[in-house]
């Protein structure tokens, strides 16, 4: 059987795995620039010249890709109540692996209008009532978006009495109708349009990425990295048919902008005295950090964290910790390069980004007393029963303190009330394979699925 080409268009590099499925592993891996700019073509182009250089020329059989370049998949979406339709809406576009550039609740105004134009989305996802409940605020929301110049498709997600109303209302714009996220008060039905969201970016969205002569190469997939991400997550926890999994985890994806973070675990309260809060959670689920980021977001995580701790942690002055940072955000191409100081600043930062987007993505629990006693209020997921920890990013990969970085995911005494686990092992992607096992893993799960729990360096409990 042909090698399979796996492809993954980043917004700085261009990531290429080949595989040999039949012998169940990675040829080998390449990186080149994106060349957005122009034409992706090149970097691609580039990225295969480095990867033949390893493997020798290869005839590939497949070729799969996912793409985050040019900003990946930008949506805004607006609901009604900002705990209840307004956060279906957020889950939905996150877990089908868009960035969300804008996140409305209640009825938009003239201002609203002015900040969606600017955002530029690939995207509009609009929702708001349950089912048979509040249809005033989405037709008010579609009668607003109407106004504007349809520069981008509409998914109508919201009160299904409103739906249809709504698109003749959008009578101008591209527009797609779903199901309700959230049909009923608590219950979430957001599948149908992740799935809409995927199929949009596959038939439009490419080619305002410039990615329409690239998609020629491919035998069938093309999807926010994101999502590939997502799957490859939600594959090595429950595993498929004929490989068992590894269990519920944790991921963190730490990048130079932003910080990823996805969850595979049902996380509700198990306790008879503790009542749960706020919408149920998907199992799979993704957030996203964007003030969170090891270079162009670095000032995030030192406002995040406190000058003072990320200074306690890289040991060093607290002036010469801001002097480095700043620095940082000038340069966003710096590496420590055997610099002692940039070392310890890095991987206090990486630490402190890890420990700062794990705590947002993971649940809360507040105690309380009533007249049976004392209880306690969950709100979000609870992941302290989580047993797997995995990390990616570039300044996890290339440091030899991966681990010790790792386990600021981990539960802490400084935060008591946060939900994070308490113990686990660490598995890091030190080949940057998981968005490309996730775009396998839609043809030959059982490959990609042997190939992680391969590839990915394990690193034993800690507490």
């Amino acid at each position: 059987m042909k090698p399979v080409l796996l492809i993954d268009f980043g917004s700085t590099y261009t990531k290429l795995t080949a595989v040999d499925v039949e012998a169940e592993s990675i040829l080998g891996t390449a990186a080149a620039y994106t060349t957005v700019e122009t034409d992706v073509g090149e970097g691609l182009n580039h990225a295969l010249a480095q990867l033949e250089a390893q493997t020798g020329k290869l005839d590939f059989g497949q070729c799969y890709a996912c793409s985050s370049a040019a900003g990946g998949l930008r949506m805004v979406a607006s609901g009604l109540v900002p705990e209840l339709t307004s956060e279906a809406a957020k889950l939905a576009s996150l877990g089908a692996g868009a960035k969300i550039v804008g996140l409305y609740s209640f009825q938009l105004t003239q201002d609203d209008l002015e900040d969606i134009q600017a955002a530029k989305p690939d995207i509009f996802l609009l929702v708001g009532g349950t089912d048979g409940g509040n249809s005033e605020c989405i037709l008010h929301n579609a009668a607003m978006l109407a106004t504007l110049e349809p520069d981008f498709p509409v998914v109508i997600a919201g009160n299904r009495t409103a739906a249809r109303q709504c698109q003749r209302i959008l009578e101008k714009f591209e527009t797609y109708v779903c199901p309700n996220v959230m049909p009923k008060f608590g219950v979430l039905n957001i599948e149908p349009t992740q799935k809409q969201i995927r199929e949009i970016f596959l038939n439009r969205i490419i080619q305002a990425k410039g990615l329409s002569k690239a998609a020629e190469l491919l035998s069938d997939i093309l999807m926010p990295t994101p999502s590939a991400v997502l799957m490859a997550m939600e594959l090595l926890a429950q595993g498929c048919e004929g490989e068992c999994g590894i269990g519920d985890l944790v991921a963190v994806d730490v990048g130079g902008a932003t910080t990823d973070v996805y969850s595979m675990a049902d996380g509700m309260p198990e306790a008879m005295n503790t009542v749960y809060k706020g919408l149920p959670e998907p199992y799979s689920k993704r957030t996203v950090e964007g003030d969170i980021g090891m270079r162009y977001s670095v000032h995030g995580i030192v406002e995040a964290a406190g000058l003072n701790r990320v200074s306690q942690l890289a040991q060093l002055p607290p002036r010469r910790v801001q002097e480095l940072v700043d620095d940082l955000r000038r340069h966003t191409d710096s590496l420590p390069d055997g610099n002692p100081e940039l070392e310890a600043l890095d991987h206090a930062l990486a630490s402190l980004a890890i420990e700062v987007a794990v705590s947002r993505h993971a649940g809360t629990m507040e105690e309380t007393y009533t007249m049976m006693g004392q209880t306690f209020v969950q709100t979000g997921k609870d992941l302290t029963r989580v047993k797997q920890i995995v990390v990616t990013g570039g300044s996890l990969i290339h440091t030899k303190d991966t681990a010790a970085i790792a386990r600021h995911a981990l539960w802490s005494s400084a935060q008591p009330m946060s939900l994070r686990p308490k113990t686990a092992g660490i598995w890091v992607d030190r080949r940057y394979i998981l968005a490309a096992m996730g775009l396998l893993s839609a043809h030959y799960p059982q490959t990609a699925l042997r190939i992680m729990k391969k590839e990915l360096e394990q690193h034993g409990y800690s507490e």
